[in-house]
């Protein structure tokens, strides 16, 4: 039994899982969708977006220092939910550094797709007497 519960609080501090698959991409899609017409719109193909490309096209054409500027605000708050991830990694009783790594490099490319799940986490406690 001593075992058994070294075993488990060992596997919490190692604790990682990763991203459901689709927030995951939707949200790098949108990450990649961002860039592409931030520092390449002339190579968008808005004709072919159905109703996002008119849209887009006038993002691009009236409000482009907005989208640049929203590019690197969205980039910023991935860096700071990967910064909030290891602040939860170690509240959490995550000491792995590999674990850690993971975590803030899942969620600096996923954000809440992955933040969400250690926010989640609920690491069993151990019992004073």
């Amino acid at each position: 039994m001593a075992a058994g519960k070294s075993e488990a609080r060992k596997a919490a501090t190692a604790y990682f899982r990763t991203a459901r698959p689709f927030p995951a991409l939707v949200t790098l899609l949108g990450l990649v969708y961002f860039a592409w017409v931030v520092f390449w719109p002339q190579s968008v193909p808005y004709q072919s977006l159905g109703p996002l490309g008119p849209f887009t096209q006038y993002l691009v054409d009236h409000h482009h220092t907005l989208l640049h500027n929203g590019y690197w605000l969205a980039w910023l708050i991935h860096v700071g939910e990967s910064l909030y991830a290891m602040v939860l990694c170690k509240s959490k009783g995550i000491t792995s550094g590999r674990a850690q790594l993971l975590w803030f490099l899942q969620t600096f490319l996923f954000g809440i797709a992955s933040l969400s799940i250690l926010i989640a986490f609920r690491p069993k406690r151990r019992k004073q007497t």
